[in-house]
């Protein structure tokens, strides 16, 4: 099977092409639904966070206020960092049994969609890596215009990232989504030809 890890800055229009891939009916992982879905696989995560940032961004259900709770941790790069402590162990355990799963079904192609692939080395264990690339001004509006934030706050989540500029050196493809989503898509259809000719290679 053939592992492609996507990623990029927030605001680069990552999550775009993964639904354009969704469209082709391709294996998908995605890390940030993993990272919601592990409060329900890994319950003990829960009382973890609570222990260390307070039971003030839960609610009376018991669920995490997630805007609340996210303004507070990429303000302070020492939390992000605990919080990461606590959380991706698990996730990347569950990345991996579930890649592991695509492989005893006999899948050929399949692809991870996460945010801090290389961050957190996860790109390591990919075959392919691709980088969803925009300018900093332009992934800085997108921020801005989609989540309802000011700069400040837009700002400390791309601070919290390893630049996306930064992140070119480890990519095997980069996508600019900078233009129209037609051009987008031409792009990633160029991609995926030579990911299945890679494929047969292997």
């Amino acid at each position: 099977m053939l592992k492609v890890g996507i990623t990029g800055g927030i605001g680069s229009g990552k999550s775009t092409v993964t639904n354009m891939l969704r469209e082709k009916c391709l294996s998908i992982i995605d890390a940030d639904i993993v990272a919601r879905e592990i409060f329900i696989i890994n319950p003990e995560v829960l009382p973890q966070i609570k222990e260390e940032f307070g039971y003030e961004f839960f609610d009376e259900e018991d669920q995490l206020k997630r805007k609340e709770f996210g303004n507070y941790i990429f303000k302070n790069d020492i939390r992000r960092k605990k919080l990461e402590n606590i959380m991706m162990p698990f996730i990347i355990s569950e990345i991996n049994h579930r890649i592991k799963a695509y492989e005893e079904n006999n899948c050929k192609l399949c692809f991870l969609d996460a945010p801090t692939l290389i961050e957190n080395n996860l790109h390591t264990s990919m075959d392919v890596t691709i980088l969803v690339w925009v300018s900093s001004h332009v992934q800085i509006q997108r921020i801005i215009l989609r989540d309802a934030l000011d700069l400040d706050a837009a700002m400390d989540r791309i601070r919290a990232q390893m630049p996306i500029d930064e992140k070119k050196k480890f990519a095997d493809f980069i996508i600019d989504n900078s233009g129209s989503v037609e051009n987008t898509k031409l792009q990633l259809d160029l991609i995926i030809k030579e990911l299945e000719r890679l494929n047969v290679k292997k």
